[in-house]
């Protein structure tokens, strides 16, 4: 058992391991174009790649946290940081597709077996405030994402493509400083109860408030991919330099990740259906305003675009602890469902949406996309109606 003298340092090596890990998930987004010219691939294929990538980084998430939840050990998190780290960073320095290809899967794989034990790990570690420390680590992730296309298009600008591979070095290195410090598991601590694979996805999926909360982070995550993966290549069609399109989405999922950090004492403050109708409503408005100043006014357009990132990540902490306190036998599980399985079905949604955006328009796409949340914010009205009667 961890107490709360000794809750610190699980969920600070936890946090940082997220931070490094999603460094390593974010660098391929701002580079892609890039590489698609170095493969010669097209748009829509190379969002087909990337979906690939969110797929297996995200749409596994689940069924690793069933293994995470029913074994005593801490494996998946360090193997997870160590492919992740390993993987990815060689393919952007791929001559080919099929390399490439086979590099992301086993990357993404890594991602997928570290998030859902450590979204568990971190809730089993707290002792006192676990929506402080799952917002914490939640933003650890988001800024780790966003410092990735920084990194990655700084790479690529100065030193090239096939030098990304350097980049492992660190996730190395940390993985089994992690092995050292996070603490194993005691002899003491109470045993989970059994439970089959199937009985735990019929608990969750019959669930109507976890079938809510699902939702909204699906919606979460069509926003955020959908902007992440195509506002790349708009941005080299009219010139744009791997650096500029890096710091963009750097601002972008940078203010995602503090607005990550802050939502739990504004949930306080305004309340959890405030929180949720906040960061629902507002990225329509914001994408409109994105749309009319991207090309006349490309300064405030980048401004507004930092804002969308800041306002679509906003709810995720309050998300992820309210649908863990639901079902709290299934940590892991439902870690995967929110923070995976959304970004999983929201990946196989954008091989179609990459060719729609080729077909038709980029801007045109994600405008339509960006009303899909505001529509759908009636459901938090539906998620705190037993809460009202």
């Amino acid at each position: 058992m961890i107490y709360k003298k000794d809750e610190r340092k699980p969920q600070i090596w936890l946090s940082a391991a997220h931070f490094i890990n999603d460094i390593y998930t974010g660098i391929l987004n701002p580079i892609m174009p890039f590489v698609a010219e170095q493969v010669k691939i097209s748009m829509p294929i190379a969002t087909v790649i990337l979906s690939c990538s969110h797929i297996f980084a995200s749409l596994l998430q689940p069924f690793f946290g069933f293994f995470a939840d029913k074994m005593r050990k801490r494996a998946l998190i360090f193997w997870g940081l160590i492919f992740t780290s390993c993987f990815i960073t060689l393919a952007p320095s791929s001559k080919s597709i099929p390399p490439m290809i086979i590099f992301i899967i086993l990357g993404s794989l890594g991602s997928s077996l570290l998030h859902p034990q450590a979204l568990g790990l971190v809730s089993k570690f707290s002792t006192s405030n676990i929506e402080k420390n799952m917002g914490i680590f939640i933003a650890s992730g988001a800024l780790g994402f966003s410092f990735g296309p920084l990194i990655s298009s700084s790479v690529a600008q100065f030193l090239g493509l096939d030098k990304m591979p350097i980049m492992a070095i660190f996730g190395i290195i940390w993985a089994f400083l992690m092995f050292c410090m996070v603490p194993k598991f005691s002899n003491t601590d109470i045993k989970p109860r059994p439970f089959t694979f199937i009985q735990a996805f019929r608990d969750i999926l019959s669930n109507r408030k976890l079938n809510i909360l699902n939702i909204i982070a699906l919606l979460k995550s069509l926003m955020t991919t959908s902007c992440s993966i195509l506002l790349p290549f708009l941005w080299k069609s009219q010139g744009y330099s791997k650096v500029e399109i890096g710091m963009a989405l750097f601002v972008f999922l940078f203010l995602g990740g503090i607005a990550s950090l802050i939502s739990p004492k504004i949930e306080k403050k305004i309340g959890t259906a405030n929180v949720f109708y906040l960061s629902m409503v507002t990225t329509c408005p914001l994408m409109i305003l994105f749309m009319f100043t991207y090309k006349s006014l490309p300064n405030l357009s980048f401004i507004i675009f930092g804002l969308i990132g800041f306002f679509t990540m906003f709810a995720m902490p309050v998300t992820m602890s309210m649908a863990q306190k639901v079902l709290p036998q299934y940590k892991s599980i439902i870690g995967g469902f929110i923070n995976g399985f959304s970004w999983g079905i929201v990946a196989i949604a954008m091989t179609i949406i990459g060719f729609v955006a080729q077909a038709t328009s980029i801007i045109a796409v994600l405008t339509i996309i960006s009303f899909i949340p505001a529509i759908f914010s009636i459901l938090v009205k539906e998620l705190f109606k037993e809460e009202n009667n």
